[in-house]
């Protein structure tokens, strides 16, 4: 069964919808790319999805460790490559909640971050640049 369906609405629109629960995202192109920039751009999205995806995998190692990271957040800046144009770097700083984390509870967050499937999926010529702060 296919995962989602993505629609060109036009002027450099998309709108995609996830088909099991019908959510949406819309897409624009960005400013510096003929776009509107008025929502996610594609590559936006892959950006925010590794960051996503980094609370995510941790999220399940902290609930199979009894961690508690609830409030856990993420600040995404993606650099863009001009020729070709391109992901060059996603730098991405997580603040975590201010809990007395110990040196084996970081080590195992930290390492369910780096290893999440999307960071794994991302071509190793761009740059991940990741900073946790405890």
């Amino acid at each position: 069964m296919a995962t989602s369906k993505v629609t060109y609405d036009g002027l450099l629109r998309t709108s995609a919808t996830h088909i099991k629960s019908q959510t949406q995202i819309i897409t624009d192109a960005p400013t510096d790319n003929n776009g509107k920039g008025e929502a996610f751009s594609p590559t936006d999205l892959v950006a925010t999805s590794l960051a996503s995806c980094m609370l995510t995998i941790m999220g399940i190692k902290a609930n199979n460790n009894n961690i508690n990271i609830d409030g856990a957040t993420s600040e995404i800046t993606k650099i863009m490559d001009s020729n070709p144009r391109r992901i060059k770097e996603i730098q991405i700083n997580i603040q975590m909640p201010p809990h007395n984390y110990s040196d084996h509870d970081k080590k195992i967050l930290e390492k369910a971050a780096h290893t999440c499937p999307v960071a794994l999926s991302i071509h190793p010529e761009i740059v991940q640049s990741i900073n946790i702060v405890w």
